[in-house]
């Protein structure tokens, strides 16, 4: 998508930027590309608590000071 509005593309890319990283985050700490399951439901819970755990992440991340997406300092701790 090209838009000749400078501000909207410096919007939206830092959008997609925060997205990339949620993602890989998702892919790397929590391994969420092996979801193995037998069905629909123990899927479902599985992403479920990954992603529950990703937002935890998150929020003791904001209660602590530290920037909301650099998990490497809790993990170390």
């Amino acid at each position: 998508m090209h838009t000749d509005n400078p501000e909207f593309n410096r919007l939206l890319s830092h959008h997609r930027q925060g997205v990339e990283t949620v993602i890989g985050h998702l892919c790397h700490w929590f391994d969420i590309e092996r979801v193995s399951s037998r069905d629909l439901w123990h899927l479902t819970s599985r992403l479920a608590r990954k992603i529950l755990a990703h937002t935890v992440m998150i929020w003791l991340n904001h209660q602590q000071g530290r920037p909301w997406l650099q998990f490497s300092s809790i993990i170390t701790q």
